[in-house]
């Protein structure tokens, strides 16, 4: 069986086939650009904290010079402290790095530490990197309590059999 069409019909058909070849480029673009956003979710970013020197930074620090000159040199330190009968500047820097929904890593660390001598004047320059440090908690969110892990049980019946005061 042969189906024969009216002009409007074919012509209908036509508009509507070329319809659908126009659209799919859109498709594809469209397609095309949901790809790359999932792929950019997927890209590593980089975050950087802290002091970040150059090693010419560094090699203008000498002994002998004071903290102030530090200070104009290399900027605020990050930390200073107490060591035996001198005091130290730490300049400390990291980098971390984070895939989307990851937890961060730590790629990078570098702490510089001035030590000044008793009178004020630098005395040496170290660099720590992160091969030399080690990794502990400084904040453990815990509150350190002095009774003892027991079950309800235990706690409930503990006195008995103990004999209580006033009660005689």
């Amino acid at each position: 069986m042969r189906r024969v069409c009216s002009a409007h019909e074919a012509g209908r058909s036509r508009t509507v086939a070329s319809a659908v070849r126009k659209r799919t480029p859109w498709r594809s673009l469209a397609l095309a650009g949901v790809v790359a956003i999932l792929c950019t979710g997927c890209a590593e970013t980089v975050t950087k904290h802290g002091h970040l020197f150059q090693e010419n930074d560094l090699a203008q620090i000498s002994p002998g010079m004071s903290a102030e000159q530090v200070k104009t040199s290399l900027g605020t330190p990050t930390t200073t402290a107490s060591v035996g009968t001198g005091t130290a500047y730490y300049y400390i820097s990291s980098v971390e790095a984070q895939t989307a929904f990851f937890a961060s890593k730590e790629r990078d660390r570098r702490v510089v530490a001035v030590y000044f001598s008793p009178h004020g004047s630098v005395d040496h320059v170290a660099q720590y990197g992160l091969k030399d440090g080690k990794v502990f908690d400084y904040v453990k969110n815990e509150t350190p309590s002095m009774a003892k892990d027991e079950g309800i049980l235990k706690a409930l019946f503990r006195n008995l059999g103990v004999k209580q005061l006033g009660l005689d």
